[in-house]
């Protein structure tokens, strides 16, 4: 097991002790009250229908995200995530199977973050929520119990980089990638308010890596032309709050790259100032 697992390992699984599984879909919206984009929860989502066992990461409930009143998505204090997914019912020992509704982006976003704190036994399902569904895999609407696990977070604090250190980067020529869509690349679409790009990156949409089809993603040997730097050499990664680039990220770690590091709070943050240059800045 490296990174990804097939929807074939995870049915002859299902019922193995130590796994941990985790729905990750969360939702976007505009809030009227608060006059900006929020996650909300997509918890009724996981209500209606899951895999059997499975549990569900909140991005809207304490630990999966930092401050709140003017950025979403933003990254907590790694212990408090820690004990987020400790809730979930993580153990130091377990091995965890991420999924999601929403073409792995945020499947991958809790892997990124968990590697975040230290825990590596973390996996995303190729294909997620849709495929299982497809393959008639086992679901269920019931609440499912277990016990809270616990977790020590041990950050490596590198994984993520803020606005300070992308500016810098663009003076020394460190690769840049923009993991939103080519419409909002170039300016023709603003999406959750996003629109435009930092000078100098290059784009590789997140949703561009797995098929629109089933959400398995793409053999690496179809993807690794995208990504023409070498495996050692530093890479930032950014997209509006850290969703999309997180699915970069995972094809990135698995074609072997060393070191990368995403851009938190992301492009919502960079549009905000107003002295960051933007192509086409909305």
């Amino acid at each position: 097991m490296e990174h990804l697992i097939s929807q074939e390992w995870l049915q002859e699984h299902l019922n193995d002790p130590d796994l941990v599984i985790i729905d990750c879909t969360n939702f976007s919206d505009w809030s009227e009250s608060d006059a900006m984009y929020l996650t909300t929860s997509a918890h009724g989502h996981w209500v209606e229908e899951h895999i059997v066992g499975s549990r569900h990461a909140d991005f809207t409930q304490e630990g999966f995200t930092g401050e709140k009143s003017r950025f979403r998505n933003t990254i907590p204090d790694p212990q408090d995530f820690a004990d987020a997914m400790a809730r979930l019912g993580v153990y130091e020992g377990a091995r965890v199977i991420l999924y999601d509704d929403a073409a792995l982006q945020w499947a991958t976003r809790v892997w990124w973050m968990l590697r975040w704190i230290g825990f590596d036994k973390a996996f995303v399902l190729d294909g997620g929520w849709v495929s299982w569904d497809d393959a008639g895999g086992a679901v269920s609407d019931k609440p499912v119990t277990y016990p809270p696990g616990k977790l020590t977070a041990k950050p490596r604090p590198d994984m993520f980089c803020n606005i300070t250190d992308v500016k810098a980067a663009m003076k020394n020529g460190t690769p840049l990638i923009d993991a939103l869509s080519v419409e909002q690349f170039e300016g023709r679409e603003n999406v959750l308010g996003l629109s435009g790009h930092i000078p100098g990156a290059v784009n590789i949409p997140g949703k561009s890596l797995v098929s629109p089809i089933d959400d398995s993603f793409y053999p690496l040997e179809e993807l690794e032309g995208q990504f023409p730097w070498p495996k050692d050499e530093k890479v930032m990664l950014y997209c509006g709050s850290g969703i999309a680039a997180a699915a970069v990220a995972h094809v990135m770690v698995r074609l072997g790259y060393e070191d990368i590091t995403i851009y938190m709070p992301g492009l919502q943050e960079w549009i905000a100032d107003k002295d960051a240059p933007m192509v086409h800045r909305p």
